[in-house]
């Protein structure tokens, strides 16, 4: 497999996370909140949103998986839990790809189980597919089709991710 084609530039994506850092700051002024990155594809998005913050935010990572090989198993495990209690504290869930709810839907039922105050969204690429689980995602990157990308957080068997951009892999 290889890089086919270029989606999105560095530079549109620095733009876009320039954006959603600048609503972030608006909706949470004067607010806590705990961005919570789901690994490994969201630590590149995590770190640019964060150089454009200029709100009281701390981070959280967690690892989960939903695959066993190459096939969605529709249930999520829990590889790296939170190192913190989460009841009553704003949480901003930052994601890589959505593509069919399956994996957020879970994660958001496990953390709403914790007590947060609030939980929402930010995903940088979604994918327009038909989703199996509708989620309601606050911070939208951008809208992709349905091909196999990497770059930008996203890999192909742990490749590719430290590319500043998205690509097409075929």
């Amino acid at each position: 497999m290889k890089i086919t084609k270029k989606i999105l530039s560095e530079e549109q994506i620095q733009e876009r996370i320039i954006k959603l850092a600048s609503e972030i700051n608006t909706d949470y002024e004067g607010k806590n909140l705990i961005i919570l990155g789901v690994l490994k594809g969201a630590f590149i998005a995590i770190s640019d949103l964060a150089k454009n913050l200029n709100i009281d935010v701390s981070f959280e990572f967690m690892s989960i998986s939903s695959y066993e090989g190459s096939e969605s198993t529709g249930q999520i495990k829990i590889e790296k839990d939170l190192d913190i209690d989460i009841s009553g504290k704003n949480i901003l869930i930052v994601e890589d790809i959505f593509d069919t709810g399956l994996t957020l839907s879970s994660l958001i039922d496990i953390l709403e189980s914790r007590n947060p105050k609030s939980i929402e969204i930010m995903c940088m690429f979604v994918k327009s597919v038909e989703k199996k689980i509708p989620v309601k995602i606050k911070y939208k990157g951008f809208e992709i089709g349905s091909e196999f990308v990497v770059g930008y957080g996203l890999d192909y068997m742990g490749k590719y991710r430290e590319l500043p951009y998205l690509a097409e892999l075929s």
